[in-house]
């Protein structure tokens, strides 16, 4: 009787592993705006860093663009300074804030920086992508570094390695960050992508996208379309100075589980 029990106790644990796919949770930080000799910015973001530290079971930290106010090296250096306390690992997004190639830095300088404040930071590019458990995170740049401006544009040849990424991983469940949203949280047309139509047709040639993770707007608004689940995050450096956390939980044959939580930072 006691094998019998056995048997079907493993049989059970067995059924549920094969069912299980994966559960991830890590945090983005939205739009810092950090300025070198701005105290409030510089205050809310160390506050955010502290508060993150005391969270457990995070995987990593992303911060999706518009990290600094304007791309000036100082301002850079101390937005760098501050996000090295943190105890995750951690992945940039560049915004349309964070790069002005001839006055101030362009994309090569701005990753350069990060790579020189912290030697175990991986990306080399703007578009990247790394992988956690059983699930894959791809970097998207839609940022314009010559003539910056509010809107964002994903060029040809970011569309076309985003394609292969998407195909290259096809039996994984992929998580896309990225600074403009595709699907506007608020009716704002300097800020929008330009040509999001070629971005779509890239999407609806792959099913394995579950989310598009956001910021720009400084709007919290998310809405599932044609299966992948779009999050635009508001900006730490308004108050109430929120930061989002996100756990996925996906399980097969089922559609995945996309929670998210607003953590709000008291930088007194």
């Amino acid at each position: 009787m006691k094998k019998i029990f056995i048997l079907i106790a493993t049989f059970f644990i067995g059924l549920f592993s094969s069912a299980f796919a994966g559960e991830i949770k890590f945090v983005q930080v939205a739009d810092p705006h950090v300025t070198a000799g701005n105290k409030y910015s510089l205050n809310v973001l160390k506050a955010a860093i502290e508060d993150i530290n005391k969270l457990d079971n995070i995987s990593f930290v992303v911060f999706t663009g518009d990290n600094i106010d304007s791309s000036k090296p100082e301002n850079h250096e101390a937005f760098l300074k501050i996000i090295n306390k943190l105890k995750f690992p951690y992945y940039i997004v560049i915004g349309n804030h964070d790069v002005f190639k001839s006055n101030g830095l362009s994309k090569k300088e701005y990753i350069s920086a990060i790579k020189k404040h912290n030697w175990f930071y991986g990306p080399s590019k703007p578009n990247y992508v790394f992988k956690k458990g059983e699930f894959v995170f791809v970097v998207v740049d839609g940022a314009k570094e010559t003539i910056p401006g509010t809107g964002g544009y994903y060029r040809p040849a970011t569309l076309d390695w985003l394609d292969k990424q998407l195909t290259k991983y096809r039996k994984k469940k992929v998580v896309i960050f990225q600074h403009f949203p595709l699907i506007p949280p608020k009716d704002v047309k300097t800020h929008r992508v330009y040509q999001p139509e070629n971005y779509f047709e890239v999407l609806n040639r792959h099913d394995n996208v579950i989310a598009i993770i956001s910021g720009h707007y400084h709007v919290n608004k998310e809405k599932m379309e044609n299966g992948i689940y779009h999050v635009s995050s508001p900006c730490l450096l308004t108050p109430p100075n929120p930061y989002k956390i996100i756990d996925i939980v996906t399980t097969k044959g089922f559609s995945p589980m996309i929670y998210t939580q607003i953590k709000e930072v008291d930088y007194q």
